[in-house]
């Protein structure tokens, strides 16, 4: 059985934030902050892992990157960078 990631990285340099999820979380990561050639987060490396959650279903991962993807989630995200 799978398990999937939702994670969330912070570019301290650049104040962003980037929310995903996978079921290979270090090669993602890797892929953020190395291997990846081209996409959104390419300009903002450094990356670091700020939050991580595992679920048994790619729908339940799915829906939780959707919450911290929504104005109540981004909020959420804030205060874990707040108090990092």
């Amino acid at each position: 059985m799978n398990e999937f990631v939702v994670y969330i990285l912070y570019s301290e340099k650049f104040h962003k934030t980037y929310t995903g999820f996978t079921s290979s979380i270090i090669e993602r990561f890797n892929s953020h902050n190395k291997l990846g050639t081209k996409g959104h987060t390419l300009k903002f490396r450094p990356w670091t892992v700020i939050h991580v959650e595992f679920f048994n279903s790619k729908l339940e991962a799915m829906k939780r990157e959707k919450y911290f993807k929504s104005g109540v989630g981004r909020e959420r995200i804030q205060k874990i960078i707040n108090n990092k």
